[in-house]
């Protein structure tokens, strides 16, 4: 190895650029700034992608004109990322070629690899994982700020960028690859994603997510497993005696009441209990000079396989509240009313309750006790289970299926990794079930104990 000398030292700092050069400094002032441009383009591209679309549609309703100018930018965002990736590109290779011509000049050939090995470091650094990581921090409040600048720089490229955008296309259309045909999935789709990414507090963003998710799932929701159950219907036989008849509205707790000639499948009006109030003013409280066919309104009859958000347009339509479902062969099947619907959404308005879910309250070690006829849906709203119901709608229909037979009492199920036991049964009903939910079930199958619920 060669021994390196004083003069051959002195010979090397001999070579250096003067300090007070103002060549030198300007290169290496206008190689800085070029870092600083790459910097900029970086950070953009990153800003305007990741930029939410919703919150600066939001913003430009209410005025903000620099939400509208990164809307328009996002709209052609071939046009946008080529003008950007083309400026990036002009500084990143003219820095590198002045800062190679600098190195060069000190260090001869040499400078060519300290050149490649210190703008490869600078440029990722301070030109690419710096600003885009701010970029992705503050993506909405950056496109904001660099928008009006991003805009005259894609009109100044835009030349340049369609040329290189249409090469691209025609390139790609040589292997098959349609760019305008492009599946990007449905918007529903981006909604249903959306809302599970929604974060905040554990309380708020569980109501918000279940309310949310319950409005995109309005036209998959048939009316049939939501209605209220023909045995749980409160009905009156129109021929019975008119003061028993007017004394049975006077202590129901329903305001609209099915009203039935003889046989309860016939059903042939709907009393309202305002209605009946005015026929009793007109008689001054006269019960036998009312004549309750004139008083009964006429039935509104909807089938049971409706969906919910068809069934919600109809009753806004028909300014309506209270609809008879039939099923395919007319027979009665049970009532829906506006309320139902709206509570699909908002989910049950109840007081101060533990368990939201009517039917279902909190038991010993983890378990839930849920009664038969509480609906799939309802639960997994309420607990964000994943439970099927797309063959049953109740909890008891889910075990029935499951099990291909009826289960006896203290009979127990795993499906789905739910543990269920079955806790009570009415002849062929099952009225009362024990769920343990996944991250609940034990390793030891121990024998439960829930006492009379």
């Amino acid at each position: 190895m060669e021994k390196i000398t004083a003069v051959d030292v002195m010979e090397a700092v001999e070579t250096l650029p003067p300090l007070e050069d103002p060549a030198f400094w300007v290169s290496v002032g206008v190689i800085f700034f070029l870092l600083c441009l790459s910097g900029f383009f970086s950070g953009s591209e990153t800003s305007l992608t990741a930029v939410s679309e919703a919150r600066m549609l939001h913003m430009e309703k209410d005025g903000n004109k620099k939400a509208g100018l990164v809307r328009k930018l996002t709209d052609q965002k071939d046009r946008l990322i080529g003008a950007l990736l083309l400026g990036n590109n002009l500084v990143n290779i003219l820095a590198t070629s002045m800062a190679t011509g600098v190195l060069m000049s000190i260090f001869g050939d040499s400078g060519i690899v300290y050149a490649t090995m210190g703008m490869t470091l600078l440029v990722l650094i301070f030109a690419e994982v710096l600003p885009k990581t701010y970029a992705l921090l503050h993506a909405d409040k950056m496109a904001l700020a660099i928008s009006p600048i991003i805009n005259v720089v894609v009109i100044v490229f835009s030349p340049v960028s369609q040329l290189v955008v249409w090469i691209v296309r025609r390139t790609l259309m040589l292997f098959g690859v349609r760019v305008d045909h492009v599946n990007v999935g449905g918007n529903v789709e981006e909604l249903r994603g959306a809302i599970e990414m929604h974060r905040g507090s554990a309380q708020g963003v569980h109501e918000q997510r279940a309310m949310l998710r319950s409005i995109l799932d309005l036209a998959d929701v048939e009316v049939e497993e939501i209605m209220v159950h023909r045995k749980n219907v409160e009905v009156l036989d129109i021929n019975m005696p008119i003061a028993e008849l007017v004394n049975e509205v006077l202590h129901s707790r329903f305001t609209r009441i099915p009203l039935y000639n003889e046989n309860r499948d016939d059903i042939i009006g709907v009393l309202h209990a305002k209605e009946l109030f005015r026929a009793l003013q007109k008689t001054q409280n006269d019960v036998s000079k009312i004549d309750i066919r004139e008083v009964v309104g006429e039935p509104w009859f909807i089938p049971e396989t409706s969906n919910l958000y068809d069934q919600l347009q109809s009753f806004r339509e028909r300014r309506e509240h209270f609809a008879l479902v039939v099923d395919e062969y007319g027979a009665f099947k049970g009532v829906v009313t506006l309320e139902d619907i709206l509570e699909e959404i908002v989910g049950e308005i109840d007081d101060e309750h533990d368990i939201a879910v009517k039917g279902v309250r909190k038991g010993p070690d983890g378990l839930y006790l849920i009664k038969g006829d509480v609906t799939i849906r309802d639960l997994n709203r309420e607990f964000e289970w994943n439970l099927p119901d797309e063959d049953y709608s109740t909890i008891a229909g889910l075990i029935i299926f499951e099990a291909k037979q009826l289960p006896n009492v203290n009979q127990r199920f795993n499906f789905y990794e739910f543990d269920f036991e079955i806790i009570r049964r009415q002849r062929n009903q099952i009225t009362m079930i024990a769920v343990r939910p996944p991250a609940d079930i034990e390793e030891v199958d121990d024998e439960i104990d829930l006492g009379q619920p």
